[in-house]
């Protein structure tokens, strides 16, 4: 018996890492095709058809090929850099803001019927919206960005933190209050416990809209960044270059979600054995 048992622990996690390998396989070679037919609509309407002109297409030899330029005389690693630093920053301002925004709106009912509806207003606004703002304000630096990093994310993850608190059953708190919990441990050991699955699901989607709104600022602002490397591609009618930093902007997107967000939503659910 325990040999069974020894020889099906085994096994699992070779189940595992097959399953893992197949995965990253499928998604190299979902990759390759769509690199194939990018090739093939190049060579199809720019070559043969003369349709588009060149300079107003990407092609994948040309992205790669300026990829590497820019990697090695390190425009592209030094803006990445920035952008991220300003990222990371800006985003824990606004879950300071917005955790603290969430609580206020949950807990007092004034807030709730008054200014919910007013940050609902204002979390529909694009981010670029706060860019005439920050750069009157602040001028043309990194506090500028910043600031409409936090404009275009703390609303939501306000919303996101009070939706988390209002959905936690209401079977818990009662059967808390039963047994003689105070505030202080209702939200200590009920409620903040209930509500973290959704509070992880609210900081993802805080961290697109704080990383696109960083795009954002970055894009009308002269300083170094992602944005303003996009921008000079622009202005240089590189459009190799555009596609760099598009492509990397959603690598980093991806990235971050998959192995931040996504890993510590599903050890939470694994742990509540909801997965």
């Amino acid at each position: 018996m325990n040999r069974e048992n020894n020889m099906e622990n085994e096994k699992k996690p070779d189940k595992k890492n097959s399953k893992r390998l197949r995965k990253i396989a499928e998604g190299i070679f979902f990759a390759i095709i769509l690199i194939v037919i990018w090739q093939i609509f190049y060579i199809l309407f720019v070559d043969v058809l003369s349709i588009w002109k060149s300079y107003s297409v990407p092609s994948p030899a040309g992205v790669v090929k300026r990829f590497c330029e820019l990697t090695v005389n390190g425009t592209l690693i030094s803006a990445l850099g920035y952008s991220l630093l300003r990222g990371v920053v800006g985003f824990g301002i606004a879950i300071v803001i917005g955790v603290c925004l969430g609580f206020l709106i949950h807990h007092f009912s004034f807030l709730n019927h008054n200014l919910k509806p007013v940050i609902l207003g204002i979390q529909t606004l694009p981010s670029i919206c706060w860019v005439p703002f920050a750069i009157l304000w602040f001028g043309l630096n990194s506090t500028a960005i910043l600031f409409v990093v936090v404009m275009g994310s703390a609303f939501g993850i306000a919303l996101s933190v009070e939706n988390a608190i209002a959905t936690v059953p209401p079977l818990y708190i009662k059967a808390a209050k039963t047994m003689g919990a105070g505030r202080r441990d209702l939200y200590r050991k009920v409620i903040l416990p209930a509500c973290v699955p959704a509070f992880i699901a609210g900081l993802k989607q805080g961290w697109s809209f704080a990383w696109r709104a960083l795009m954002s600022g970055e894009v009308m602002s002269s300083t170094i960044g992602l944005g303003q490397t996009l921008i000079v591609g622009r202005d240089m009618a590189d459009i190799n270059q555009v596609m760099v930093v598009m492509l990397v902007i959603v690598a980093v997107g991806i990235i971050i979600d998959k192995c931040l967000f996504t890993y510590f939503e599903k050890k939470v659910l694994k742990k509540r054995g909801l997965l």
